[in-house]
């Protein structure tokens, strides 16, 4: 049976892609669980702060690109991991960001104490070369629900 506590937080991420359509992917190291993650730059909703909004000042803060670069498109997507030792199980907005160049620079300036601890790097990653361990597993599902209305517009 699962005891671990269960945290239904809101939170934003982004699905950041270069000019050749590489995803930027930060890496973690979850002390509790001793397992490495893959994920797309994002966090907790502030309160009284948009899904939007923490998506841009996440973005920021994890890997110092702008968060202008969000755009207002996002899909919905249906999460169930865990983290140091706690249960997330919620709906996530995942917001689409472009840049024009090729893997731009990633500096991690705003990170919390607890971030800095967990952080192991970046990689920007083409499609279907995701690592092992990408939160959330369907990334490249995403990825193309995001990019196919970019498309049409």
């Amino acid at each position: 049976m699962d005891h671990a506590p269960v945290s239904a937080r809101p939170a934003a991420r982004v699905v950041c892609l270069d000019r050749d359509g590489r995803v930027l992917l930060l890496h973690w190291y979850d002390r509790v669980a001793r397992a490495e993650v893959w994920e797309p730059p994002g966090g907790g909703i502030d309160p009284g702060e948009t899904p939007l909004d923490a998506a841009r000042r996440e973005l920021t803060e994890e890997t110092g690109l702008p968060g202008s670069a969000v755009l207002d498109l996002s899909v919905e997507v249906g999460r169930d991991f865990r983290w140091h030792g706690v249960r997330y199980v919620k709906d996530e907005p995942f917001y689409l960001a472009r840049f024009p160049g090729a893997r731009p620079e990633v500096r991690p300036g705003g990170l919390t104490e607890e971030e800095r601890e967990a952080y192991l790097g970046h990689l920007w990653a083409a499609e279907g070369e995701l690592p092992a361990g990408v939160e959330p597993p369907e990334l490249a599902e995403v990825v193309r629900r995001l990019t196919a209305p970019a498309l049409e517009g």
